[in-house]
């Protein structure tokens, strides 16, 4: 078939403008074409596998040894120390005069009682004698009766006046013997505060002495050991410089308010039966089993919080994704965190890495923590 002049051009435009247009188009077809979604790689965790068992942890503090029970001994006046007889370490007796001050004053004090208490005694014998004198007067009616009252007055002023004058020799006494420091108890020299010559104030400390009859020993406990410890808890004591040296006690006194600095509280622990190597001043490792219940320990970085609770990454296994899981604390230990319920053994548990963790996030285990 023979075709016009005007439909053969017609036709060569359109092959021409053809392949163009088919060019053209293919990149805005690849361009509408969705690219392919690259996963995410799994972040890498450390897990730890839990297991429950029996804790019966020990627990071991540092403390040191002290008398049961201590005395500060002090002057009752001031003055000026003339003499020193003990020092630190030594031992001392009932009534032995450890110190002594000037005692000048004081006798000078002690005189002048004793010379007030004779003038009085002086005009209570006059007065005394005015009184009988009237009364025989009066009976034979060679006096009156306002004189013989004003003599009864005097002689009972004057009764007073010597009451008071004996009441201030008694005091000038005492302050003399308030000059000699003497021990109260059989004990031990722990500590001094004063040397010879020196001033002194009333009630300042002179010497610690430590009474004979217990020894404790003395340990800043935290406030969670205390919560965990059994009721009548059952103490072992050694010897830091030798552990062979013990001795076992029992709890006698725990202090109802903590340290405002350290936040502990100071625990003492009554020794039954010490050695003799145990001696005030030695350093000692008291140690106590606390805990004996069955219960779940985990690594305290392990513990994160959701929806203000706390709780844990759980790993599944099978899918290799984590899932948070609420968990009750029973209480925080030093690194560990002790908990009551949420887990089960068996459960793999972040450890590190709970910071950046979503849930259904693919994780990939580096290694298990103990």
């Amino acid at each position: 078939m023979s075709l016009s002049r005007n439909g053969l051009i017609a036709k060569l435009r359109f092959s021409y403008f053809m392949p163009l247009s088919v060019i053209c188009a293919l990149p805005l077809a690849a361009c509408r074409e969705e690219a392919p979604v690259q996963e995410a790689a799994p972040r890498p965790v450390r897990t730890t596998i839990i297991e429950k068992s029996d804790i019966n942890e020990l627990v071991s503090l540092t403390g040191d040894i002290q008398a049961e029970n201590e005395a500060i001994l002090s002057f009752r006046i001031a003055g000026r120390i003339i003499e020193r007889s003990v020092n630190v370490g030594d031992r001392v007796v009932p009534d032995q005069v450890l110190a002594k001050l000037d005692p000048d004053n004081e006798l000078n004090s002690l005189r002048s009682a004793q010379a007030a208490l004779t003038g009085a005694q002086g005009r209570l014998n006059e007065a005394r004698n005015n009184f009988e004198r009237q009364q025989s007067l009066l009976q034979r009616g060679f006096t009156t009766r306002v004189l013989f009252d004003q003599a009864k007055q005097v002689l009972t002023s004057s009764q007073s006046a010597v009451d008071d004058a004996r009441a201030q020799l008694r005091t000038a006494e005492d302050r003399v013997s308030y000059t000699q420091l003497k021990a109260d108890a059989a004990g031990s020299v722990v500590a001094r505060g004063a040397e010879t010559g020196e001033v002194v104030q009333a009630g300042q400390m002179i010497f610690r002495i430590a009474r004979d009859g217990g020894l404790d020993a003395v340990f800043n406990v935290p406030a969670q050991v205390l919560r965990a410890a059994p009721p009548d808890p059952k103490i072992t004591i050694a010897l830091t410089d030798d552990p062979s040296v013990t001795a076992s006690g029992r709890v006698r006194q725990v202090d109802p308010q903590a340290d405002p600095v350290t936040r502990t509280f100071q625990v003492k622990v009554s020794l039954i039966d010490p050695p003799p190597a145990m001696r005030l001043g030695a350093t000692v490792v008291g140690r106590m089993n606390i805990d004996s219940s069955a219960g779940i320990s985990i690594p305290a970085s392990a513990l994160t919080e959701s929806e203000g609770k706390p709780s844990v990454w759980v790993v599944d296994p099978a899918a290799s994704t984590v899932s948070m899981r609420s968990v009750e604390i029973i209480r925080f230990d030093p690194g560990t965190v002790r908990l009551g319920e949420g887990l089960e053994p068996g459960d793999i548990v972040v450890t590190a890495g709970v910071q950046a963790l979503h849930p259904g996030q693919r994780v990939r285990i580096l290694g298990s923590s103990s």
